[in-house]
C-alpha cells in the first residue's frame, strides 16, 4: 500500500514538474542573474548623493534643504482589498546617501485621528498598528536582503530576509516560500513626526551594518505601507497578491550608488553581567562542596565581528551569556513526543537563515538549541564563532562552539549529574542558480573528546545535501517550487552497542522531496519523507524515526464579489498518512478539512473545522499521572470553531473551542486570549488552554496560564512582565524584564526570575501553599564599538 501511495505521488510530481521545466530554463537563459529582470523593471528610484546629508537632524519632520532637492516616488499601487487600485492615501518617499549612511524619508498622508500606533518596543508585532515597510536587497539577486518596518510612534523592528523570502498578502504568506529572521537586530535610527496631514519618517541606516557588494552602483529595494483601519495594503512594486514585500524578485531598482563605506569592518561588543541565584534546595556535595542556596556569578564577556570581505562576516564570542533571554512560552503537551521550542538567543539567530535546511516539515540537521542546552540545563558557552554571508554565489554559514562542563543536582534521582564538555562544528554552503534556486550541502559534528574528565570520547557526524528549485513563471506568472534532500549520520550506538555496527545506510538517513504551489487563490502542496530507524543528528532534532510520511494540501480562497463586508472565504483538505518502514503498518493517517473560513473586511476572522484521525498505538504510554492509553487502533473525529477579532481595536479576542474523540475517550479543549492596549505603550493580556480529557483508565484535566503586561514609555525603554502557570508541573514562573536601549547597539538590562511550586502541607495534604523552588536577577550592559 505505501509504495502504491508513494507512486501515485511521484506520477504526480512529475505531472507538475515537467511543465515546469521550461519555466526553470527561462530563469537559466538569463545566467541566474538579477539583472536581466531588473532590466525590464519600471523606473527606478535615483538615490541622491549628497555631501551634506549628515546635517539631516533625525527628527521626523523632512524639512532640510536635501530632502528638497531629492526625487520623491508616490506610485505605490494596491495590494489589499483590491488589486490593482489606486491606493486611498498618498505616499512619499526620497532617498540620499553620503559616505557612511542611506537616509530614508517618507511623507505618510493620513487623517491624523485615523492613525494607529499602540506599539513601541523594538521588534513588536505590527498586526495592530499602521506601518511603513521596506527592504535592500543589496547584492540585487533576488533572493536575500534586509527588513525594516516602522510605525508613527517610532517602533524600529528589523529582520534579514533568506531563501528567496515570502511574497503573498500583506508582505507575507501567499508566493515564494522563504522567510524573514526578525531576531536580527541592526544598528540604525529611525524617527518620526505626527504632522497635519499623516505622519513622517526620516531613517538613517549606516552602511557599516549591511553587508553589499560595493561595485554595485544599484541595489534592490522596495517599499510596503499598511493603513490599519481600512484593512489596506499598498506597495510600491510586486503588488500582486502572489508577489509581496518580502520576496525581493519582485523588488524594484535604487540606483545612483557610488563611494560608499563600510570602515575597516570591525565591531566589539563588550559586556558585563552581574547576577544573584537563590536556589533554596541546595546543599553541599561531593562535587561542590561549597554549594549553597546563593551564588552571586559576575562576568565579561567580548563578541568581536569582522568584514573579511564586503560580503563575509566573521564573529568570535568569548564567555557568551544570555541573561537577557526571555523564559520559553509553556505548552501543554498531550502527545507522545518532544515539543521543538523555538530558540531565542542572539548569537544562534543572527545570520540563520543560512542553516535552514530542506523542505518544510523535514528533518532538522541542526538544531541550534542542541548547543548549549543539555538534559533542561543551561550549560555555559566557553566560545562561539560563527562565519555568515555570501562570496559570489554561494551563501555560507560556519560555527565552531566549545561548552563548558556543568554539574547540577538531579532531585528525581538525588545524585550529582555531571554534562561533560563538548565541541560542535555545524557547515552549511548553498551554491545559487537560476533566479531563484539553490543547492546545497549541510555538516555537523559533536564530540566529547575534549574533555578531560575521563569521559569516553563521543564523535558524531551528520552530513546531508538538499536542492531548492523555484520559479515564479509557472503557466506564466504562477510560483511552483520543488525541494528535496538527503541527510544521514554516523551510527550513534556504536560506541554503546556493537551490535549495532552492521547498521545500513537507509536506517541512519533520512530523505525526501516537496513540491509546491504557494499561489493566490489556489495553493497546494505535496511531500514524500522517510526517516531511517536509526537517524539521529547529534546537533539536530527528531521526534520519532522508522517511518514514512506522505502529506497533500489543497487550498482555495475566493473573494466573494458584491459582499463589501467579506474579504475572501478559505478552504482547505491536508490528508497525512505514516507507515512503518519495516513492517507497513499504518501508523497515522489524518484528514483534515477547514469547512469554512472567513476573512472580514474590519480584520476579523472566523473558521469551522473538521478533523479525523486514525492512530495505532503498539505499546502503551502515560498520557497524564496515573492514566495510562492502551495499544490498539483509535479513530476519532475533531469538530472545531474558532475565530479572532481584528487586533487594532483596543480590546481584541482569539480563542477556539474544539471537542474531540480522544484515544478511547473524549477531549473538550478551550483556548482564549484577551488583549487591552488602553495607551499606546501598554499592553495588558491573559491567556488560558483547558483541557478536559476522559479515558477508560481515567480523567484528568490539563490547564496552562499566562497573563502578560508590558510598558513601553518610549521606543527606546520596554518593561516586559510575564507569569505562566500550567497544573502538570504545578509551577508558577515569574519573568520580568526592563530594557533600556542607551542607543542602538548600546544596551542595559534588567532582569529578575522567580518560580514557584504549590506542595501538600504535611499537617493536611488537601491544603497546599506555594514553596519558592529558585530565584534570581541579573544586570547586563553591553556596548557597541565600530571602526
Amino acid at each position: 500500500m505505501s509504495r502504491s501511495i508513494f507512486g501515485a505521488a511521484s506520477i504526480l510530481v512529475a505531472a507538475v514538474i515537467v511543465p515546469a521545466v521550461p519555466a526553470w530554463a527561462q530563469q537559466s537563459s538569463d545566467n541566474g542573474s538579477r539583472s536581466a529582470v531588473a532590466s525590464r523593471a519600471p523606473a527606478p528610484l535615483v538615490a541622491l548623493k549628497a555631501e551634506n546629508a549628515a546635517d539631516i537632524a533625525l527628527d521626523g519632520r523632512l524639512d532640510e534643504a536635501v530632502w528638497l532637492a531629492a526625487s520623491p516616488i508616490s506610485d505605490f499601487t494596491q495590494q489589499e482589498p483590491t488589486e490593482g487600485a489606486e491606493p486611498s492615501e498618498r505616499t512619499e518617499i526620497r532617498v540620499v546617501f553620503d559616505e557612511d549612511n542611506l537616509y530614508i524619508g517618507a511623507i505618510i498622508y493620513d487623517d491624523p485621528d485615523g492613525i494607529l500606533a499602540f506599539q513601541r518596543e523594538r521588534d513588536a508585532g505590527l498586526g495592530t498598528d499602521d506601518r511603513f515597510m521596506w527592504i535592500l536587497d543589496t547584492f540585487l539577486d533576488g533572493r536575500t536582503g534586509y527588513f525594516f518596518e516602522i510605525n508613527a510612534a517610532g517602533l524600529m523592528g528589523d529582520g534579514v530576509i533568506a531563501s528567496g523570502g515570502r511574497g503573498g498578502r500583506g508582505g507575507g504568506g501567499g508566493g515564494g516560500g522563504g522567510g524573514t529572521n526578525k531576531a536580527w537586530d541592526g544598528i540604525w535610527e529611525a524617527r518620526t513626526f505626527v504632522r497635519p496631514d499623516g505622519w513622517s519618517a526620516e531613517i538613517q541606516i549606516p552602511f557599516r551594518t549591511l553587508n553589499f557588494n560595493p561595485n554595485r552602483a544599484e541595489w534592490g529595494i522596495n517599499f510596503q505601507r499598511t493603513i490599519r483601519r481600512k484593512n489596506e495594503e499598498v506597495l510600491w512594486r510586486g503588488h500582486l497578491r502572489n508577489q509581496g514585500l518580502r520576496n525581493p524578485v519582485f523588488a524594484g531598482r535604487l540606483t545612483g550608488l557610488s563611494g560608499l563605506s563600510q570602515g575597516l569592518g570591525l565591531e566589539a561588543v563588550p559586556s558585563t553581567v552581574v547576577s544573584w541565584r537563590n536556589i533554596p534546595g541546595n546543599v553541599p556535595t561531593a562535587a561542590e562542596p561549597d554549594l549553597g542556596p546563593n551564588t552571586f556569578p559576575a562576568d565579561v564577556s567580548l563578541d568581536l565581528n569582522y568584514s573579511l570581505t564586503s560580503s563575509l562576516r566573521a564573529s568570535v564570542s568569548l564567555n557568551t551569556d544570555f541573561a537577557e533571554v526571555e523564559s520559553d512560552q509553556r505548552r501543554v503537551n498531550l502527545t507522545r513526543f518532544a515539543i521543538r521550542f523555538p530558540e531565542q538567543r542572539d548569537f544562534f539567530l543572527e545570520g540563520s537563515g543560512v542553516f535552514a535546511f530542506a523542505p518544510n516539515g523535514g528533518p532538522s540537521p541542526f538544531y541550534s538549541r542542541a548547543i548549549g542546552i543539555n538534559q533542561g540545563q543551561q550549560v555555559p558557552l566557553n566560545y562561539g564563532s560563527r562565519l555568515t554571508g555570501q562570496a559570489g554565489r554561494f551563501e555560507l554559514g560556519f560555527y565552531q562552539i566549545g561548552t563548558g562542563q556543568l554539574t547540577y543536582f538531579d532531585t528525581d534521582d538525588a545524585v550529582d549529574v555531571t554534562i561533560p564538555r563538548e565541541d560542535f562544528t555545524v557547515a552549511r554552503v548553498k551554491r545559487q542558480f537560476f533566479e531563484q534556486s539553490a543547492l546545497g550541502a549541510i555538516y555537523t559534528r559533536r564530540s566529547t573528546a575534549r574533555d578531560p574528565a575521563g569521559v569516553a570520547p563521543v564523535d558524531r557526524h551528520t552530513a546531508g545535501v538538499d536542492l531548492d528549485l523555484k520559479t515564479r513563471h509557472f503557466l506564466g506568472d504562477r510560483n511552483l517550487s520543488f525541494s528535496a534532500y538527503l541527510v544521514a549520520n554516523t551510527n550513534p550506538l556504536d560506541t554503546e552497542n556493537p551490535d549495532y555496527a552492521d547498521l545500513s545506510f537507509g536506517e541512519l538517513s533520512s530523505w525526501g522531496a516537496r513540491v509546491a504551489y504557494p499561489n493566490d487563490v489556489w495553493d497546494g502542496h505535496l511531500s514524500y519523507r522517510d526517516f531511517g530507524d536509526a537517524f539521529d543528528p547529534a546537533v539536530g532534532f527528531v521526534t520519532r524515526n522508522n517511518f514514512r510520511r506522505v502529506n497533500s494540501r489543497v487550498q482555495w480562497s475566493p473573494r466573494v464579489p458584491g459582499v463589501s463586508w467579506l474579504r475572501d472565504t478559505n478552504h482547505q483538505v491536508q490528508l497525512s498518512t505514516q507507515r512503518t518502514i519495516d513492517t507497513g503498518i499504518l501508523e497515522e493517517r489524518e484528514w483534515q478539512f477547514k469547512l469554512l473560513g472567513l476573512n472580514f473586511e474590519s480584520g476579523d476572522e472566523l473558521e469551522f473545522n473538521a478533523n479525523n484521525r486514525f492512530e495505532y498505538l503498539d505499546e502503551a504510554f502515560e498520557v497524564s499521572d496515573g492514566v495510562a492509553v492502551s495499544p490498539g487502533e483509535y479513530s476519532n473525529w475533531e469538530y472545531q470553531i474558532g475565530g479572532q477579532t481584528a487586533r487594532r481595536r483596543r480590546v481584541s479576542v482569539q480563542g477556539s473551542f474544539s471537542r474531540s474523540g480522544f484515544w478511547d475517550g473524549d477531549r473538550n479543549r478551550t483556548e482564549a486570549r484577551v488583549t487591552l492596549r488602553p495607551n499606546p505603550g501598554i499592553s495588558l493580556s491573559t491567556n488560558f488552554e483547558y483541557n478536559e480529557v476522559d479515558l477508560s483508565s481515567g480523567s484528568f484535566t490539563a490547564s496552562l496560564y499566562e497573563v502578560s503586561g508590558d510598558w513601553n514609555p518610549s521606543p527606546w525603554v520596554s518593561l516586559t512582565n510575564q507569569v505562566q502557570y500550567d497544573d502538570q508541573s504545578e509551577v508558577v514562573g515569574l519573568f520580568a524584564r526592563l530594557r533600556w536601549i542607551v542607543k542602538p547597539g548600546n544596551d542595559v538590562y534588567l532582569v529578575y526570575s522567580h518560580n514557584w511550586q504549590y506542595t501538600s502541607l504535611l499537617a493536611s495534604p488537601n491544603d497546599r501553599e506555594l514553596v519558592t523552588l529558585s530565584r534570581g536577577g541579573s544586570v547586563k550592559v553591553n556596548y557597541t564599538y565600530r571602526f
